[in-house]
Parts: C-alpha cells; sequence; structure tokens
C-alpha cells in the first residue's frame, strides 16, 4: 500500500489514526457489504510527528465551514494508548443499569490508585452467572486523557477510542477471531498488547515492554553455537514467555494453556519463533494471518501491509460500524470537534424552580421550628415589660437573628450548582441535627455530580450519599443526601 493519500471516492469513509513507538500511521477505509476498500495509508517519517500536522496531510483539520462540508463523508478517529489504562474485573448483582453505575463508581473508588477526582472511568457488562454480573472498568488519570485531547485539537476526530478494543475488533473481523474468548498478541516494535477478548469483546488489556525489535535485535547480535542455539534469542524468548505467564494469571487464568492465545501475525520468522516459544511454554498459542479477500484496493494489498496498519484498520472498523458499546474514557471530557466539555454550572430553569419552590415552602416553618423558644420569651416581655423592656426585646431579636441560619444563603449556594436532573422531593433542616435532602435523579453521575457541587459551597461539610435505590417503574435512582451547615448542625 502506497504512503500517498490519493484515489478517494465519494461516499462514507472512516480515517483512523494510531501511534506506535512514536511515529504515527493512518488509514482511510471505506466498507462495501463484507469487503473492506483501503482508500490510502500514511506513516510518519519521523518519531515524534505532529498530530495536527499529520491530520492535515490525511485529509482532518478544523477548516472553514466550506471546508468541513466538503469532508462531512469522513469519520474521523484517533486510538488512546492502553499503556496509560487500567482495567479491573469486578462482579456485583444484576439490577439496573443506573443502579450498576452506582454501585461501579463506589467499587472503583476502592480500587483506583488516585483518588477519584483525578481519574476518568469507563464500564460494561459482561456475562451474567448466579443473579451476578461480570463488568469491565477502564481507569485512566484525566491528565493523560486531557493530555490527548489537546494534541488533537486543531483536527475533526469524532470518536476517540482505546487501540486496544481497535486490536480485537481487528482481529475477529480481518484476522478471523471466532472465539468468544481468547487472549490477542500484539507486537508493536518496541512494546506488545495483550488483550483479553470475552464474548468478543475488549475485558482487559496489559502492555509488555518487549517488541518485534527485541526479537530482530537478538537475532542480529546472537552466534550460533554447536549445538544450533542461539544464546540471546533463547533469553528473550524466555523472558517473554515469563511475562506472558504473568499476565494470563492476572487475567485469571490458572493453566497457561486454559485460553487460545492468537498472535496476530505478518508471516515472518520472527513471529513463527515467537508462537514455537511460547508453545514450547505450555501455551496454547497459534499464530493469526490476515484474510487479504476482505481487503480491497487499488494498490495490492498484502499481509505485511495489514500488519502495519492493524491498529488503525482496527479503530476505522469501529468507526464505520458505531460501536457504542466501547470503553469511552473520554465521554464527559470530549466532543466532536476537538472541543473539551464544559459543564453549565446553572441549573436548568426548570430544576432551579423547584428546588427554589421546596425551599421557600419550608423557610417558614423551618424559620419559626428553629426559634420557638426565644420567641416565646419575645411574647412574654411584650405583656409584661414597658420601655426598657421593649429595648431588652429589640436587643434579643437582633441577638436570636445573628443565631438563626440564613435559609436563603443556603439556597442560593445549593441553587449555583450543576444538578441537571436532578429533582429535590425534601428539605429538612433543624439545629444540631444534618441537613437532610431527598430526591431523584437519572443516573449515579448526576447524583455524584450534585454531591461533588455542594461540597464546594461555603459552610457546606461532609456531604454524605445515602440509600441510593432504583424505582422500578420510573427508573430514576432516588436518594438521600445529608450535610453539615456551619455550626447551626453540629451538637455541640
Amino acid at each position: 500500500m502506497g504512503n500517498s493519500v490519493a484515489g478517494m471516492r465519494t461516499g462514507r469513509s472512516a480515517i483512523a489514526i494510531a501511534k506506535d513507538a512514536n511515529k504515527l500511521s493512518a488509514i482511510g477505509l471505506r466498507k462495501h457489504d463484507e469487503i473492506f476498500e483501503v482508500l490510502w495509508t500514511k506513516s510518519s517519517e519521523v518519531s515524534g510527528a505532529d498530530w495536527r500536522l499529520f491530520a492535515a496531510e490525511c485529509g482532518l483539520s478544523a477548516g472553514t465551514r466550506e471546508q468541513k462540508k466538503k469532508t462531512a463523508d469522513r469519520i474521523g478517529v484517533v486510538g488512546f494508548g492502553s499503556s496509560g489504562v487500567a482495567f479491573y474485573r469486578v462482579d456485583m448483582p444484576a439490577v439496573g443499569e443506573e443502579e450498576t453505575a452506582a454501585m461501579v463508581r463506589i467499587r472503583a473508588e476502592t480500587l483506583l490508585p488516585l483518588p477519584a477526582e483525578q481519574m476518568e472511568l469507563a464500564w460494561r457488562s459482561g456475562r451474567m452467572c448466579n443473579g451476578e454480573v461480570a463488568i469491565t472498568i477502564a481507569a485512566a488519570r484525566k491528565q493523560y486523557l486531557q493530555g490527548l485531547i489537546e494534541r488533537v485539537r486543531g483536527f475533526e476526530p469524532a470518536r476517540i477510542l482505546l487501540d486496544s478494543e481497535g486490536i480485537v475488533k481487528v482481529w475477529r473481523t480481518i484476522f478471523s477471531g471466532v472465539e468468544k474468548d481468547a487472549v490477542i498478541v500484539s507486537l508493536g516494535a518496541r512494546n506488545t498488547q495483550v488483550c483479553l477478548a470475552q464474548n468478543g469483546r475488549l475485558s482487559n488489556a496489559v502492555i509488555l515492554d518487549v517488541g518485534m525489535e527485541d526479537f530482530s535485535q537478538a537475532t542480529r547480535n546472537s552466534e550460533v553455537s554447536v549445538e544450533g542455539v542461539m544464546p540471546d534469542q533463547t533469553e528473550t524468548a524466555e523472558r517473554f514467555a515469563q511475562d506472558m505467564r504473568s499476565v494470563l494469571e492476572s487475567f485469571g487464568c490458572a493453566d497457561p494453556a486454559e485460553l487460545p492465545i492468537f498472535v496476530l501475525s505478518n508471516g515472518s520468522s520472527v513471529i513463527e519463533n515467537i508462537v514455537s516459544s511460547l508453545s514450547w511454554a505450555g501455551m496454547n498459542v497459534r499464530a493469526a494471518l490476515p484474510e487479504i479477500d476482505k481487503l480491497a484496493g487499488q494498490a495490492e494489498v498484502g499481509i505485511e501491509d495489514v500488519y502495519e496498519y492493524r491498529v488503525p484498520i482496527g479503530l476505522a472498523l469501529m468507526a464505520l460500524e458505531g460501536s457504542a458499546d466501547s470503553l469511552n474514557l473520554f465521554e464527559r471530557l470530549y466532543t466532536p470537534g476537538g472541543r473539551t466539555k464544559k459543564s453549565s454550572r446553572l441549573y436548568s430553569p426548570k430544576v432551579a424552580g423547584v428546588i427554589t419552590l421546596i425551599m421557600l415552602a419550608v423557610l417558614v416553618a423551618v424559620s419559626y421550628a428553629v426559634d420557638v423558644v426565644s420567641e416565646k420569651r419575645l411574647s412574654r416581655l411584650g405583656a409584661e415589660a414597658g420601655f426598657k423592656e421593649l429595648v431588652q426585646r429589640q436587643t434579643l431579636i437582633k441577638t436570636v437573628a445573628r443565631q438563626r441560619p440564613d435559609l436563603l444563603q443556603l439556597l442560593g449556594e445549593i441553587n449555583s450548582g450543576d444538578s441537571r436532573g436532578i429533582v429535590l422531593d425534601s428539605f429538612h433542616f433543624k439545629k444540631r441535627q444534618l441537613v437532610t435532602i431527598k430526591g431523584q435523579a437519572r443516573s449515579a453521575e448526576q447524583i455524584y455530580q450534585f454531591q461533588k457541587d455542594l461540597m464546594g459551597k461555603n459552610g457546606v461539610k461532609n456531604v454524605v450519599i445515602q440509600n441510593p435505590t432504583q424505582d422500578s417503574k420510573t427508573k430514576k435512582i432516588k436518594f438521600t443526601l445529608t450535610f453539615h451547615y456551619k455550626n447551626f448542625t453540629k451538637k455541640s
């Protein structure tokens, strides 16, 4: 396949860009029934290439409105390196999606290496067994995700996907992967991605710091002994086999031969030797060659070409088929067009109105309940005293006012955050007791955002979510929030 961006035909196509060993590679792909047409391929000539300049060479750029219309038939997608992603597998009760999301968030906070506010999560459900569902959780440091967003800001990628999901996709589609559960090995120049596929979808991924260059270098440096053994090559292969055993154990495979292992291959002797060494180590392994007849192009498409561009091919396939169940770590951070999502810091008018009505409805009753003893004392003073006592009464009123919570201020604090989708059902305030808010939301994320916003408000402390339950009819999550407000809610 050539390196020119030429031969594009009219119609819907996908442009995918991925990174390997500091070099960028891209492909233009179009689907015709069961055949995929390779429009062009391109690789950066030097390491450390600029994403935006490379994307512009591939036909992806922000451009003017007229230029955007001309390229509207191209779906741009880029890959995020899975080396920055941690995967977890947990079993949870089979409940509704929103309730599961709440449980995933709580469980993930006990697993993450950093505070939750520094991480981004994505999850999806897997197999169900004995009333429990296997959940795959992907987590990445928010800083790393935002770094890629900045690098692609100058052009128009429609999606940012995990490159490991692209590997699983290209294995199933082009490398004839039919097994539901398998381990896919993709050797890069300087590292190797090992992906666990369950039910045909990515479930886990690990990056090993050994790649094709290590094996090729070991072969060049080795001298054949009398017995015909290459010491350097054998040492590299043994280290790789040991790493693979560790990876399989982390995937939950006690027996190395339990799961089939497929090594994506370009037909080279290097990969054949790797497969042989893993087989000698007791693993159920075989090489997976691409089915060339599934790909067509103006130039002849060879096995080596498919292998070189396997990751962008997989990403392009996902873009063309509109895979909606991908592990989207960028969902809250990125919108198509390279812009970072900016959450509105204001309530919607409907939600703000509901909160205001609830607050004002309870304001008089709460104020009376807080100061009922003081008001009785003021009534006695008015009935029994003269002018001097009236002055004392005014002083007492001012003293009581200073000790009375400013509920309008509290209302303003609550009403100044982001609470899209939150509907409050009740509000309870009483001195020396926690403030209690009951409400409902469409998703767990909305509740967490509401909690986060409250914790940043003046005088609000220790916001705790209690008793989140999903209503079987409305499918909404009902919840209770409690928090301290200044010193009014403390017993001392």
